[in-house]
């Protein structure tokens, strides 16, 4: 894992998501479980962003598992629509770390604000390659995690 970045440089990033017909069921609607795996998304984008992504972790024998899912659902995004999907670390302990994602529609004319449309947390842990049984996060993940979560709070 690449060294920590220095404090106050770790602003959330969010991903943009163009609405595909992959996304939508037959309504025209995006379908509820997409909501998940596009917050999983921005969730890995993040984590190779830092330096700490899913290659690096298989690098020292780990992948990456989600523990807990948690989704409320607030308004429809539809298809061809554009998403901002953002995460942001809420905790981190010795053996996961929690985030919070946002997926929210991009105004689309002047003067419109976007839509939170809906909202997620994960709890996320590492789990050896080999045996697949919970490990600690490695120290370095941790201190990155920490680092984002401190500029969260600024």
């Amino acid at each position: 894992m690449s060294a920590a970045p220095a404090p106050g440089t770790l602003p959330p990033a969010a991903v943009r998501h163009r609405v595909e017909h992959v996304d939508i069921d037959a309504s025209g609607v995006v379908h509820f479980a997409r909501h998940a795996s596009l917050l999983e998304t921005a969730a890995l984008s993040d984590l190779d962003r830092l330096g700490a992504g899913i290659d690096v972790l298989a690098g020292l024998g780990l992948d990456l598992v989600v523990v807990d899912l948690r989704m409320r659902y607030q308004a429809p995004a539809r298809f061809l629509d554009h998403l901002d999907l953002a995460v942001c670390v809420l905790h981190v302990g010795a053996a996961s770390f929690r985030l919070s994602g946002t997926i929210s529609r991009v105004p689309s004319g002047p003067g419109a604000e976007a839509q939170v449309l809906s909202t997620g947390v994960f709890v996320f842990g590492v789990a050896g390659r080999a045996c697949g049984t919970a490990r600690p996060l490695p120290e370095k993940l941790r201190t990155l995690l920490k680092e984002c979560r401190r500029h969260a709070d600024i």
